[in-house]
């Protein structure tokens, strides 16, 4: 054989080989860890991509989404962590609370966290300033926690002359000390004194609205808790089966047909989950990108509802409302 059969016979090779060498790279793989289901996420959901999408990423476009969801079984929340870990992701997203947040932190030291809640990360631990986040989380804090009392406030302003009202909180919740240490103080402001009724499971739930009715409470004030929002339907009904005024923090119970909510705009902190968790995939780092504090704070109120327990809404109480549902 010539030399110029060999390098024929080479040159060949290298265009045979050289699609091999062009294929794209492969796309990014973003872990998303979830403490309920895909349904329950839906409208989150929504809100996150088109944070994502504003940032430059589509899912199966530029961008793989590895789903982890705990089914509303939390304690499976740090084993769905530490296998987003495993798969190395390029980013874990840790949306809907304290609970979700944490099991992130547990399972990686390396990985940016974007987390979403709404309590304090700094007293959570998550992070050692809003400003300046150290390691590797950062993420969108909204204010559901901290405005609890004011549900109470509403309540009491919805019904001046009741002196009990009952308070539902979760006693497996990160943030149910401080939310009850708030209850309290705006309860001796306010000299109404509280009924408080536990329940981490759907079980329970009958036994918040039961328990409320016979203790006599004019009302039922929801702590913020994303076990409690996701399960919004079911807290509606319960309410008008039992005839309870209640307000929570997600205005999915008053479109359930629920009384009243006052919370974080849920739509706004998802998006901006989305936004943080496109900007590291473009290569910033978590310290880079302050805590975002999401303000809006919004009030929506049921009239059908507040009809159906023949109360009267005080024109205060609406002119403060967001939205009101006829």
């Amino acid at each position: 054989m010539s030399r110029r059969d060999v390098l024929v016979l080479a040159g060949g090779a290298a265009a045979w080989a050289g699609p091999a060498y062009s294929q794209q790279p492969a796309m990014p793989l973003l872990g998303y860890l979830g403490s309920e289901t895909p349904d329950r996420y839906a409208s989150r959901l929504v809100a996150f991509r088109a944070g994502l999408a504003e940032a430059g990423y589509a899912e199966g476009r530029n961008v793989v989404i590895d789903y982890r969801w705990a089914e509303g079984q939390y304690q499976r929340l740090p084993a769905l962590a530490k296998d987003l870990v495993q798969r190395n992701a390029s980013v874990i997203v840790a949306p809907g609370g304290a609970e979700v947040a944490l099991a992130a932190k547990s399972a990686t030291a390396t990985i940016p966290v974007v987390f979403e809640l709404g309590g304090d990360p700094v007293a959570l631990g998550l992070v050692d300033s809003l400003s300046r986040p150290s390691g590797n989380l950062t993420g969108v804090s909204s204010l559901s926690v901290e405005v609890s009392r004011k549900r109470l406030e509403f309540m009491a302003e919805l019904l001046p002359s009741a002196k009990l009202f009952a308070v539902a909180v979760n006693p497996a919740s990160p943030t149910s000390n401080s939310q009850l240490t708030n209850l309290h103080n705006a309860a001796g402001s306010l000299g109404v004194t509280l009924h408080l009724l536990k329940a981490s499971t759907e079980q329970e739930f009958g036994a918040l609205f039961a328990g409320a009715a016979q203790a006599g409470a004019g009302g039922l004030i929801f702590t913020s808790d994303p076990y409690f929002a996701y399960r919004s339907p079911q807290l509606a009904a319960l309410a008008a089966a039992h005839a309870v005024p209640a307000i929570t923090q997600s205005r999915d119970f008053p479109v359930a047909g629920g009384l009243m909510s006052y919370g974080g705009d849920f739509e706004q902190s998802h998006r901006h989950t989305g936004v943080y968790a496109g900007r590291i995939l473009k290569g910033m780092k978590p310290s880079e990108l302050p805590v975002q504090r999401v303000t809006k704070v919004e009030m929506f109120i049921n009239l059908k509802a507040a009809n159906a327990l023949r109360l009267s809404i005080p024109p205060s109480l609406l002119s403060s409302a967001d939205f009101v549902i006829e």
